[in-house]
């Protein structure tokens, strides 16, 4: 086993390191089943910095893994598919001098729902002091402002934002801050309340497709809307998307589709001439791009989040976690996995 001997620690190092050099990471065995073991803790790499993890957030994009799909090979590295972190710096490698021992961060990783996760310097942020007492999933807040950049939103502008979640009451917030008249819909009842909290002008239940769309257009006097943003990542939500895009808006995707094949009324979307835009960025430069932007927005006040957070688990925990996050019981938005 690869530990790390005392006399190669600095002084807020090596008591971590225990003599048998484990910590206590998550692993996903099966489709439905995360096991908690000892793990050897990882050691960085000239260029990497290995942190202590403060939490973890649990994104839908994890339900394909967690809940078993053809493609996958099971059991999962330890802690993989937590990479929604942020946590204090233990260890850096040698040839890093970007950050130092005791440096609070967010990362860019996935393998966090574990004590200590380790990461490459160029995909971790430094949070500054102001946050310390903040809870900072950084992918996911960063995923919010790529998807507004994206979304060019105007002051005066009509924007929709189809589904109230997590993502969606994020995007609702930003919206307004940028001078928006903003519409949230949602099928749940505490989501559009939180939508409501978050600055959205007309809250609206998602029902028939058919009486949205008529509602919609009394609410903009046959206008419909200048930008649609799309955030639940399933089918009638996306049909309904166009048909609330007026005539040269932009129709953006922020959805997280994975289930299956999508159809599309490319008819529509020629005869409006509709901009439709996939918000999903893959290039780490652009999530570390977002992530910088989010600690800008919170700190602002732009992007409020504390009240988001709806649920916390500690790691044993992290199946309730999962399940709650299929079931989507009212009063649930955003789960954090928080660490001792």
């Amino acid at each position: 086993m690869n530990t790390l001997l005392p006399e190669e620690c600095n002084t807020k190092t090596s008591t971590i390191y225990s003599k048998t050099g484990l910590m206590q990471a998550a692993i996903l065995e099966k489709p439905g089943k995360f096991t908690i073991k000892n793990v050897p803790v990882p050691m960085p790499k000239p260029d990497e910095i290995v942190f202590q993890v403060e939490g973890c957030g649990v994104c839908s994009s994890s339900l394909p893994l967690f809940q078993g799909r053809n493609r996958f090979d099971y059991p999962l590295m330890a802690g993989n598919p937590g990479h929604e972190s942020w946590g204090k710096i233990v260890f850096t490698g040698s040839k890093v001098n970007t950050f130092k021992t005791g440096d609070r961060i967010a990362a860019l990783t996935n393998n966090s729902f574990a004590v200590y996760d380790k990461v490459n310097m160029q995909n971790a942020i430094r949070l500054p002091k102001e946050l310390n007492d903040i809870d900072f999933p950084g992918e996911t807040l960063g995923c919010a402002m790529n998807v507004f950049r994206r979304s060019d939103i105007k002051p005066g502008h009509t924007v929709a934002v189809i589904g109230a979640g997590f993502l969606g009451a994020l995007i609702i917030q930003l919206a307004k801050a940028a001078g928006a008249r903003v519409l949230a819909f949602s099928k749940r009842p505490y989501s559009l309340n939180v939508a409501k909290q978050c600055g959205a002008d007309e809250v609206i239940q998602l029902q028939g497709n058919t009486k949205t769309i008529e509602l919609v257009k009394e609410l903009t006097s046959g206008k419909l809307c200048d930008r649609v943003i799309e955030a639940t990542g399933k089918q009638f939500p996306l049909d309904l998307s166009g048909e609330l895009t007026k005539e040269r808006g932009k129709l953006i995707i922020a959805g997280f589709h994975q289930d299956e094949i999508r159809k599309v009324n490319i008819e529509l979307w020629n005869l409006r001439g509709l901009d439709v835009i996939n918000a999903h960025e893959r290039e780490p430069q652009m999530f570390l791009k977002g992530m910088r932007e989010a600690v800008d927005a919170v700190m602002s006040g732009k992007m409020r989040t504390k009240e988001l957070y709806t649920h916390e688990f500690d790691l044993k925990e992290i199946n309730q976690a999962f399940d709650l996050l299929i079931q989507r019981p009212e009063g649930y938005l955003k789960c954090l996995i928080k660490m001792d």
